[in-house]
């Protein structure tokens, strides 16, 4: 499974690894970089800016429920998704928000990303438009 460049970067970025060498993590940067670039994995830039959130790094028992209840405090919420495992039930680690307005989306991911829910830090951003296969 490939990772997004970005996301790895913000993530080892966030306080909990505050306590680790500058090297260290510029090091696991650029070994990730590495990687990346011998898979042909582009660090593509950020989405446009829409109303619905991609949301990374869930805890594998949060709920629609408490990713309403996170989000829901940014602005109205008009939809939830938490993407499930079909074999053991519980969440694939990732999940949508769907917000009324832009504004609210934009307060939504400024709010959350890179916070702690469920015990896990989560990372949002603008959802970036379906890719149809062969394309």
């Amino acid at each position: 499974m490939a990772l997004r460049a970005g996301l790895v970067r913000r993530f080892l970025s966030t306080p909990i690894f505050a306590s680790q060498s500058r090297a260290a993590a510029t090091a696991a940067s650029l070994a990730y970089a590495s990687v990346a670039d011998s898979n042909n994995i582009s660090d593509k830039a950020t989405a446009e800016p829409n109303t619905t959130l991609f949301v990374a790094g869930l805890n594998k028992r949060t709920t629609p429920e408490k990713l309403n209840e996170a989000f829901s405090q940014f602005g109205e919420v008009v939809n939830v998704k938490v993407v499930i495992d079909r074999d053991s039930g519980f969440s694939k680690g990732f999940g949508f928000v769907n917000y009324a307005t832009l504004e609210d989306a934009e307060k939504g991911v400024k709010g959350m990303d890179a916070q702690v829910l469920d015990g896990w830090v989560i990372f949002t951003e603008f959802a970036r438009p379906k890719r149809i296969p062969g394309q």
